[in-house]
């Protein structure tokens, strides 16, 4: 999530917890990432997100944000730990960068394809190893600037990043660096259509700040919060913009739009800034 305001952001218990281990298969860890005043406030656990205080916890005292990344792990490489767990955080260039990652590279061929710069895992995936190595990518870019480098050049060289990935097997992937949240599409498991496109999901709102009742998702609700299916978003002042990501839609509205297979797009302050549309296209910005 990316919003143009801090937000407060309440996970509802019952619906995070059908999507982490009641009603679906991804019940072996789960984390939360929101970005907080430079820093990042990191929750995670290895066990499933259905019967965890700590997402009680949450959901009783929400925590505010303009950044939010989670991710609702299914083991596919590695064991049932807390340093597997998404997302995963590391500080580059003075600022917090943050990483979580939906498929399942060949960790052999990711090892020969992507070499490791400064970062090294912790744990034993597939995706705390791409990640060491996008950010071996940006290192030279983010130790050498005088502050956050330029976008352009950012985008750059996630987008060959994902690119290369790409062929090592299904490679959905969200990256922020506290500045910028950059989103990859590719394909993912559909049940028994097995492995294809889409990977991920995009929805833009907008959401006026008023005390007039609303009917979001059947039900009445105060129209200052908006409610994704399990994610209920509450902006202090103002018109909230928001883009939301996921894996599959959240909520039966028009607006969640499949990415395409190869998509990047980057999205700042609760606006989509730049794309690249499918394999091998220009990055282009969005006024």
């Amino acid at each position: 999530m990316s919003t143009n305001v801090p937000t407060n952001v309440t996970y509802s218990l019952e619906e995070f917890s059908r999507h982490g281990g009641l009603t679906g298969p991804h019940k072996d860890g789960w984390g939360i990432a929101y970005y907080s005043e430079g820093d990042v406030r990191l929750v995670k656990e290895p066990h499933s997100a259905s019967d965890s205080a700590c997402v009680r916890f949450m959901q009783e005292h929400p925590f505010s944000s303009a950044l939010v990344m989670s991710h609702i792990r299914k083991a596919t490489q590695g064991a049932n730990t807390l340093t597997n767990c998404q997302p995963f955080v590391r500080e580059l260039g003075g600022a917090m960068h943050v990483f979580a990652h939906n498929g399942d590279f060949d960790k052999g061929r990711l090892r020969e394809r992507l070499h490791l710069g400064f970062h090294r895992p912790v744990g034993e995936t597939d995706s705390e190893y791409a990640f060491c190595a996008l950010l071996g990518r940006l290192e030279e870019l983010w130790l050498r600037a005088d502050g956050v480098p330029p976008l352009d050049r950012r985008t750059s060289i996630v987008a060959a990043f994902a690119e290369e990935v790409r062929d090592l097997g299904p490679g959905n992937f969200l990256y922020a660096d506290g500045d910028a949240l950059f989103a990859h599409g590719h394909k993912r498991m559909h049940g028994e259509q097995g492995i294809r496109p889409p990977g991920l999901h995009v929805l833009c709102r907008r959401c006026a700040h008023d005390a007039r009742a609303a009917h979001i998702n059947g039900g009445a609700h105060d129209a200052r919060a908006a409610d994704f299916g399990g994610l209920t978003i509450m902006p202090a002042t103002g018109e909230l913009h928001v883009v939301l990501i996921a894996s599959v839609p959240l909520t039966r509205e028009s607006g969640w739009r499949p990415l395409l297979e190869g998509e990047l797009i980057v999205i700042r302050n609760g606006a989509i800034v730049g794309q690249s549309r499918g394999y091998h296209g220009p990055v282009s910005a969005i006024v």
